[in-house]
């Protein structure tokens, strides 16, 4: 495999990557997609006895991370943020809730950690390889001597 070849394919795992967390992130930062905002997801987090800045921090990892995911910057510390992130879910959440997605379209039942495993996966990638050519993290390291 050429240099070329794997930072094609570091490219489009840092864009599936991003992508979802410039998602969930904007739910919880700027309310889209019928997300709860800012202050919805801090009260939320609040009621399940998470401090009011973690809460923020974990939306703002999931925002900021996915965006600096996707253009390649500080890629390996914004992965970090990402699988810290998706860690404490499965820990928390969705642990007790077994390995599979819950396909009974039951939100009482909540859904396994299988989803949250990928994404670890994929940032574990990240942190290991790097963000490959096509980043900035690589046009950085050209400028700097």
């Amino acid at each position: 495999m050429t240099s070329n070849s794997v930072s094609f394919g570091l490219l489009l795992l840092r864009l599936a990557l991003g992508a979802i967390f410039i998602a969930h992130g904007s739910q919880k930062v700027l309310g889209w997609w019928e997300g709860p905002g800012l202050a919805g997801w801090v009260g939320f987090m609040g009621k399940a006895g998470v401090p009011a800045f973690l809460a923020y921090l974990s939306a703002f990892t999931e925002f900021l991370g996915g965006m600096a995911i996707v253009i390649g910057l500080l890629t390996r510390l914004a992965s970090l943020g990402i699988l810290s992130v998706m860690a404490v879910a499965v820990a928390t959440v969705h642990f007790k809730n077994g390995f599979f997605l819950n396909f009974t379209c039951d939100p009482a039942k909540g859904h396994g950690f299988e989803y949250n495993l990928a994404l670890i996966g994929m940032a574990l990638c990240l942190i290991f390889a790097g963000a490959g050519c096509f980043s900035l993290d690589a046009a950085i390291r050209k400028k700097s001597p």
